[in-house]
C-alpha cells in the first residue's frame, strides 16, 4: 500500500506555483522553453526530481493543449481564450494533472489551494475564487469524445483536420507517425564545428562529462546526446564547438555541397544553422551573405558565427524577396532557401504547435515560398544550384511549390536526390519522416540553373 501510494503525482506548493507561471509565460515567450526556464529559475526550482516532474507536466500541456482546452470549455462554459490568462493557465494545469496523471492528494488540495491563492495575487481575488469553485468540477469531468475522428484527437493528441491531412499523406503509418512526435524526446542533436574541432574529440568530452552520446551513421558531424544538458554552463558550446542542429536540418547544407571560394546566399539564414554548417563545408573561405528579416534570431546568428570562429558571413538584415536588388542577379554559385513554413514537421519537437497552426495558413506560407522562389531563381549563376527546402508535411508548401517552380523557370532542372532519406510525393524530392528516420519532418529539393 506504502508503494502504491509513492507512485502518486506529487507536487509541492512551489511547483504549482512554478508550472502555473511556466504556462502563462508559455504563451508570451517563444520558444516555450524559455518560458518555463525563466519561471522555474523565479520559483528556485533546483532539485532534479522536482525539475523533471515539472518539466513533464509544462510538456504534456503544451502536447495537449487543445484538448484540455475542450475540457475547461464543457466545464465553465466559454472559450479559455477569453479567459484571464493566469486564471487560463491554472486551469491548464488543474485538467492536465487530473485527466492524465495520478496525483495524490496533497498534490490535490495544493492544486486547489494554492493555485487559487497564487492567481489570486497575480490578478484579482475574485478570480482565485472563482477557480477555487469550479475545483471540483474539474475533479468530476470525464472526456466524452462523440465521433470517431473525436476518438483520435485523444489518442493521437492532435486536431482532427491534422489528422486527416496525415492519413492522406501516410495512410496506415498515420498512427506510428504520431507515436513517433508524442513519443517523449531525451535527446537532443547537435552538430560538431569542424573548424574547431572534430566529432571523436567531442564524442570524447562528452563521455568524460559522462553525457551519454551516439553518432549519426548518416551525416558523421551530427551527435546526439540524451539530456538534460546545460548548454548555458557547456564548455563544448561556449568555445563554439558544437551548435543544437536536428540531424534534418543538417543534412540540407550536405546537399548543396558548397566549396571553399565560392558565393553562397542564404535566405532565411536565422538562427545559423545552415549558415554555420556552410561556413564549415568552404573551410572558412569564399563569401555567404545571410538575409533574415528578425532581428532577434539574427543576433543569435551573429553570436554563434563569431564564437564558431566564422570570418566568411555577412549578416543581412532585409527582406530576403529584396536580395537580387541588395546583390545583383546571377551572382551565387549556390543559394540556400530553407522557407519559412508552417513548421508541421517540427510538432514533436515543438509540442503546441500543433494547436496553434491553422489550416489557412498552409496557403498563405506557400504563396510566401514562392515569392521567395522568384528571389532565389534571379541570384543563381548559370551552372550554379539552388536548395529548397521545408520543415513542413504538407504538399502545398513541398512538391506543389516544385511543380510550380520548375514549369515557370525553365532554365532550372531538377537534380536527383537518392538520400539519405526517402523519397518524396514528386520524383526527384526527398523527405525525412520523424516515425522513419527519428528526426524532424523535412523536406528537400535541389534544383540547377542549365547553362546557356
Amino acid at each position: 500500500m506504502e508503494a502504491e501510494k509513492e507512485k502518486k503525482l506529487s507536487i509541492p506548493p512551489r511547483g504549482i506555483r512554478a508550472i502555473i507561471e511556466a504556462v502563462r509565460l508559455g504563451e508570451v515567450i517563444k520558444p516555450s522553453q524559455y518560458a518555463k526556464r525563466e519561471a522555474f529559475k523565479k520559483h528556485d526550482i533546483k532539485e532534479a526530481w522536482l525539475n523533471r516532474v515539472l518539466t513533464m507536466i509544462f510538456y504534456d500541456i503544451m502536447k495537449k493543449q487543445g484538448l484540455i482546452d475542450k475540457a475547461i470549455k464543457d466545464v465553465v462554459g466559454v472559450t479559455p481564450l477569453i479567459l484571464d490568462p493566469w486564471l487560463r493557465a491554472a486551469l491548464r494545469v488543474a485538467f492536465d494533472v487530473v485527466l492524465f496523471h495520478d496525483p495524490n492528494q496533497n498534490t490535490l488540495k495544493n492544486l486547489k489551494w494554492k493555485a487559487s491563492d497564487f492567481i489570486s495575487s497575480k490578478t484579482h481575488p475574485y478570480v482565485g475564487m472563482y477557480y477555487w469553485d469550479i475545483f471540483e468540477r474539474i475533479l468530476e469531468y470525464k472526456p466524452n469524445p462523440k465521433t470517431e475522428l473525436e476518438r483520435l484527437e485523444w489518442e493521437y493528441l492532435a486536431p482532427a483536420w491534422l489528422i486527416e491531412r496525415v492519413r492522406k499523406l501516410l495512410g496506415d503509418e498515420t498512427k506510428a507517425f504520431f507515436e513517433a512526435v508524442n513519443r517523449k524526446h531525451e535527446w537532443i542533436s547537435i552538430r560538431v564545428n569542424t573548424l574547431k574541432t572534430t566529432p571523436e574529440e567531442v564524442i570524447k568530452e562528452f563521455e568524460e562529462e559522462g553525457v551519454e552520446v551516439v553518432q549519426s551513421k548518416r551525416i558523421p558531424v551530427v551527435l546526439k546526446i540524451k539530456g538534460p544538458y546545460d548548454f548555458d554552463s557547456s564548455y563544448l558550446f561556449r568555445k563554439g564547438k558544437i551548435i543544437v542542429q536536428e540531424e534534418a536540418s543538417a543534412v540540407a547544407s550536405v546537399i548543396l555541397d558548397p566549396k571553399p571560394g565560392e558565393v553562397v546566399v542564404d535566405l532565411a539564414a536565422a538562427p545559423g544553422g545552415k549558415t554555420t554548417h556552410m561556413a564549415e563545408l568552404m573551410k572558412n573561405r569564399g563569401k555567404i551573405f545571410a538575409f533574415d528579416i528578425d532581428k532577434a534570431r539574427m543576433k543569435r546568428l551573429k553570436d554563434f558565427v563569431s564564437r564558431m570562429g566564422i570570418k566568411i558571413v555577412k549578416p543581412i538584415v532585409k527582406d530576403a524577396r529584396k536580395a537580387p536588388e541588395i546583390l545583383g542577379e546571377e551572382v551565387a554559385d549556390r543559394v540556400m532557401l530553407d522557407a519559412p513554413c508552417t513548421s508541421s514537421g517540427t510538432i514533436g519537437k515543438n509540442p503546441e504547435l500543433r494547436w496553434r497552426l491553422r489550416e489557412q495558413k498552409i496557403e498563405e506560407m506557400a504563396q510566401l515560398q514562392r515569392e521567395l522562389l522568384e528571389s532565389a531563381a534571379k541570384l543563381v549563376k548559370p551552372g550554379g544550384r539552388l536548395l529548397y527546402t521545408t520543415c513542413s508535411i504538407f504538399i502545398e508548401e513541398d512538391e506543389d511549390n516544385v511543380s510550380w517552380f520548375l514549369e515557370t523557370y525553365k532554365e532550372f532542372r531538377l537534380v536527383k536526390l537518392s538520400g539519405p532519406y526517402d523519397p518524396g510525393f514528386l520524383e526527384g524530392t526527398m523527405r525525412a519522416w520523424p516515425h522513419r528516420h527519428e528526426t524532424i519532418g523535412f523536406f528537400y529539393a535541389l534544383f540547377e540553373k542549365v547553362t546557356q
